[in-house]
């Protein structure tokens, strides 16, 4: 058997439709899309929430909220996380990322907050820290740096 004998099984392909070719072939006069009407004329296509004149459910539910485009976006990390570090070592948002204590290193970097209590002594580099997160970061004998 060679690429060249290959042939689709047997009815399994329909045959193309030839629409336009007169009356006599069963798809001529108005080629299948009915008498008059916007659907019925050439290049005449509707964007896919058309409802035929109607008001589109689109415009009629409320529109809610604001989205402000220039929010700050953190990467969030609590103080009870850092434990898992041992004393002394200097804690950057790579290595957060390194370890998976963070998905991902967002627009505006990482973001420290104080929830739970910190044994540890580290130095802690991030964008941002809560004024509580500082407190008790300094509280353990650390540091804390924003980058």
């Amino acid at each position: 058997m060679n690429l060249h004998d290959l042939k689709p099984a047997k009815g399994s392909k329909k045959r193309k439709r030839r629409v336009g070719r007169g009356t006599g072939s069963g798809r001529g006069y108005t080629s299948g899309r009915g008498a008059n009407g916007q659907n019925s004329r050439s290049g005449s296509k509707t964007r896919p929430t058309f409802e035929g004149g109607q008001t589109p459910l689109f415009r009629k539910l409320p529109k809610r909220g604001f989205n402000n485009k220039f929010k700050k976006q953190y990467s969030i990390i609590n103080i009870f996380q850092l434990n898992k570090f041992d004393d002394g070592t200097e804690i950057t948002p790579e290595r957060l990322l390194e370890d998976g204590l963070i998905d991902e290193i967002s627009k505006n970097g990482v973001k420290v907050l104080a929830k739970g209590d910190l044994q540890k002594e580290l130095v802690v580099k991030a964008n941002a820290f809560s004024s509580s997160a500082v407190e008790k970061i300094e509280k353990a004998g650390g540091k804390a740096e924003v980058i």
